[in-house]
Formats: structure tokens, sequence, C-alpha cells
């Protein structure tokens, strides 16, 4: 099972209302919890390689609870007036939990910029997960907005990353 076959599970699951799902596949165990009150998702992968795997899971779960506080606030303050005028935006929100890069590498330039206009395909970030690196593809057409995490930021899953205009 490949990194996008889990990611799809994960949307369906979430989508789909149940509160647990667990999968069972010859060296994979995957375990779905979703809070149906709170409407945060919990995800919880078990490897029977060893316990290295799961305490790296369980850092990258418990890190991003701080850094998403700050960021939820300062965003709020800053936006108090065009509030409004964002509903008319689609948001991208990042589909894995990682941490949230603006370029393919240090010594590259950044995928996109506020002002740049994207197109369904078009890379706009890479999202590290277990030191993979998942670009992370836009599934809309429009102008960047804004961006609303900073370079090398844990994200969450459906965490918003980035504000676009469709018009």
């Amino acid at each position: 099972m490949d990194l996008k076959e889990i990611q799809n599970l994960i949307k369906f699951v979430a989508k789909s209302g149940a509160s647990e799902v667990k999968l069972e596949m010859d060296d994979i165990k995957i375990t779905i919890k979703t809070g149906s009150d709170d409407k945060e998702t919990t995800y919880i992968q078990q490897y029977p390689m060893g316990g290295q795997v799961q305490q790296q899971m369980q850092g990258q779960q418990q890190q991003p609870a701080i850094p998403s506080s700050q960021e939820s606030s300062s965003p709020a303050a800053e936006t108090k007036q065009p509030a409004v005028e964002d509903s008319k935006y689609i948001t991208v929100k990042s589909p894995i939990i990682g941490t949230f890069y603006r370029k393919p590498s240090p010594d590259k330039d950044v995928f996109v910029e506020v002002g740049d206009s994207i197109k369904v395909g078009d890379v706009l970030c890479v999202i590290e997960a277990m030191k993979l690196f998942n670009e992370i593809e836009s599934e809309v057409s429009g102008k960047i907005v804004k961006m609303l995490v900073d370079d090398s930021s844990p994200v969450e899953f459906d965490q918003p990353l980035f504000l676009v205009d469709p018009s």
C-alpha cells in the first residue's frame, strides 16, 4: 500500500463519518480514528518494525498542536475585516500530517507566491512525512491570495495552507 492509497483511504474515512476503521494487510496495520464531536481527526499508523517509527509518528502528532494554535490566533487577529471577503476564496488544505515546505529544495525557487496564477495539477508545496516528500498539487484553478502557513512549519491533516481566488 503506497502513500497515495493511504491518503485516499484517510479522505474516504473522513467523509464517510465512521468513527474508527482498522485495516490489516501483510506487514502494515492501520487504524484511523475520527472524533465526531470536535471535528478533529486522529490518525494512528502502526508498523511491526519496532518502536522507533511509532515514536516518530507520535512526535509528529503532538508537535503541531502548539504551532497550530499560534497560527490560528495570529491570522484571526490580522483578518478581522477581510473575514467576510474570505468566503469567496477556496481554501487549499493539507491532505497529510507533516512539515510544510514552499521549495522543492533549499537552493531552488519557491513553487508559488502570492499573486501567482495556478491551474489544476500545479505543484503548490511539498509536505514531508516520515522522510518522504509529497508534492501537493492544486485541485483548483485561480490566483493565490494568501499563504496561511510559514515555510518549514508542521501542519496537520486538513489544515488550511493557501487561499485561492477562483475567478
